[in-house]
């Protein structure tokens, strides 16, 4: 075998491996990857089929990429919903996403009937892409208990769209959102929260007065 070969037998490869991704954003890069090197290697040894069908896949993958990536922060394409805390529907996102909630927020603990709970799906259309769940602390804090994205989803960071909105928790008297204790991966840093104490803290603007 060749060098020439092992390079088409890595593009396909690493085709198989991108069909294996649960994220979304990072299936279609693997792809798009894959699908550049079958085209060189196809070019290569003159198998033009291969490349047309190759060229049309790094155009559509490319097309989703620009997509994804332009909408990622638009709150026209992903909308934070409060429902009720005792909501059927949340229990049953819950229920669903158990054993991943757990993976990545092993100190997750959700009792809705306790006082000041807050709780929030993010919506892409009508696909829940993730939850938000707070409680009230003394002193004006809005303690996040969860902060779950589906694995679809997990690139893309949606729960932003919560906290874009400071409005949901200003409103309630919060003046500041502490991130999860123990959550695996935080993204807060994106997203203007300061570290402190092992967690992550963002200090909300004061209310507007009329």
């Amino acid at each position: 075998m060749n060098w020439l070969e092992l390079v088409g037998w890595a593009g396909s490869a690493l085709l198989v491996w991108s069909l294996l991704q649960t994220r979304i954003l990072r299936l279609r890069a693997l792809n798009l990857l894959g699908c550049l090197i079958l085209i060189g290697y196809n070019a290569a040894v003159a198998v033009w089929p291969m490349v047309g069908l190759n060229v049309v896949l790094t155009v559509i993958n490319v097309w989703y990429l620009r997509k994804l990536l332009a909408t990622r922060h638009d709150e026209q394409t992903y909308q934070a919903v409060e429902v009720g805390v005792d909501d059927r529907f949340l229990a049953h996102t819950l229920r669903v996403h158990a054993a991943d909630i757990s993976r990545f927020n092993p100190d997750f603990r959700w009792e809705s009937h306790a006082a000041e709970r807050s709780a929030f799906l993010v919506l892409k259309a009508d696909e829940v892409v993730g939850v938000v769940l707070s409680h009230a602390e003394p002193g004006g804090i809005a303690q996040i208990d969860l902060d779950y994205v589906t694995p679809r989803f997990r690139d893309l960071t949606p729960g932003e769209f919560v906290y874009r909105r400071s409005s949901l928790f200003t409103d309630r008297g919060f003046r500041r959102v502490v991130s999860p204790p123990g959550m695996v991966a935080p993204y807060y840093h994106r997203l203007g929260f300061r570290p402190e104490d092992g967690t992550y803290v963002l200090d909300l603007p004061a209310p507007a007065t009329a």
